[in-house]
Parts: C-alpha cells; sequence; structure tokens
C-alpha cells in the first residue's frame, strides 16, 4: 500500500504547536475591509484553535 500524502493545500493553511494544537488563520481578513469596523478586523486577525467539529478531518490531511 502506498505512502498516504501531505494535502499541501492544508499544510500551508495550518500549523501544529509543539503542545499539538492545530492553529489557523481567520477568515474575511482579505480584502473589502473598509466596510468592516476597526474591531472586527482587528479579531480577524488574530489566529484561533482549530474547532473540534474539524480537527479529525484536518488531521488526517496533514498526515497525522
Amino acid at each position: 500500500m502506498a505512502k498516504m500524502r501531505t494535502s499541501r493545500g492544508a499544510a500551508k493553511r495550518f500549523k501544529i504547536t509543539g503542545t499539538g494544537r492545530i492553529r489557523r488563520r481567520k477568515a474575511f481578513r482579505d480584502h473589502l475591509l473598509e466596510k468592516k469596523s476597526s474591531r472586527r478586523t482587528r479579531r480577524l486577525g488574530r489566529i484561533e484553535d482549530v474547532s473540534p467539529g474539524d480537527l479529525k478531518r484536518i488531521k488526517r490531511m496533514l498526515g497525522r
């Protein structure tokens, strides 16, 4: 059986911390920022943990 390959798209989007948590960027901070409040754009700049419902699928994509 062939080795499982890491999804390259997922590898670019998610980072695994030293303690094993998976982190991601938030969406909606790329363009059309003029209409979004400063408070909202600041919050969108933060890095967040992946939600528990997505963890299993993302781990499989990262080959973990």
